[in-house]
């Protein structure tokens, strides 16, 4: 049975008002509508995962709808929910988690305009716990809360062990510096793009044109550039640093000349670089 939120007990309401008060606060953007039933992109997955400080299976026991005048962001054609789940099983996580959770979720309406009917739906969540609310969890974005499936557990799997690994790649944030130089033969070149990283770490990429043949491209993840560099391997966490977070074109102040021919270059093989990649898709995710 459905509830209306304010069935709940006056300790229950305590709580709820915690979590009211830390949902608000905005620790990732306000979901764009998407159709949350769709099936996550691996760009999807990554993007719940990176954030997360715990990632489990859970059971919904209850649901009520949260009135709108308090759902302050809600996109519309969706409704938020107050959740109480049963914990199944921890998948990522080093913080102790109890066997009962609350949380606050926005999915989409039915086609009848209702709060979909979750009670014993198995979920995956994508969370942080809150600090002195025992229970209480905070979903990593309003949407953070997908069906669980044994398929999609199995593809998430493999991104936790890698966004875990000593050696994962940082996240991309800009391009830094970026020079084309050209060889001493017609068609002859090599551009150096120089990336923006979040904790500081070197990252380069390499383009390599020689006459008659295709261009060679490769991403260094130290501070030696190396020309033996490759691509990364497509849907792996380094493509996803790449090809969802590489800005769109060059700017101005990235170019190390001012020589016409040196930046006309430097664009052209930064757009290419951009084309093998491919798109970042996502289905759940902005």
């Amino acid at each position: 049975m459905q509830h209306n939120i304010r069935f709940f007990s006056r300790s229950a309401g305590a709580g709820l008002a915690s979590i009211f008060a830390l949902f608000l606060v905005p620790t990732a953007a306000h979901a764009q509508e998407k159709n949350l039933l769709a099936e996550p992109t691996y760009a999807d997955l990554v993007a719940f995962s990176d954030p997360a400080e715990i990632v489990l299976k859970a059971k919904i026991r209850k649901q009520a709808t949260v009135e709108p005048e308090r759902s302050p962001g809600l996109t519309p054609g969706h409704v938020r929910l107050y959740i109480e789940a049963e914990t199944q099983a921890l998948i990522s996580g080093a913080v102790p988690i109890g066997e009962s959770l609350r949380y606050l979720v926005d999915v989409p309406l039915t086609a009848k305009g209702k709060a979909p009917k979750l009670k014993k739906a198995d979920v995956l969540l994508f969370a942080r716990p809150v600090a002195g609310q025992p229970g209480a969890i905070q979903l990593v974005s309003q949407t953070a809360q997908l069906p669980w499936s044994q398929d999609t557990e199995a593809r998430l799997r493999p991104i936790l062990g890698d966004l875990l690994s000593e050696d994962a790649p940082p996240a991309v944030t800009g391009v830094r510096d970026a020079l084309s130089i050209s060889g001493n033969l017609v068609g002859e070149s090599e551009t150096q793009i120089f990336l923006e990283t979040a904790d500081k770490t070197p990252l380069s990429i390499s383009i390599i044109r020689r006459p008659g043949q295709a261009p060679v491209w490769g991403v260094s993840w130290s501070d030696i550039v190396d020309q033996a560099a490759r691509p990364p391997a497509p849907l792996s966490l380094e493509w996803y640093r790449l090809a969802c977070f590489l800005p769109p074109v060059i700017e101005n102040q990235a170019m190390l000349t001012n020589d016409p021919e040196s930046r006309t270059r430097t664009r052209d093989d930064y757009a290419f670089v951009r084309q093998q990649l491919g798109a970042c898709e996502r289905n759940l995710t902005g």
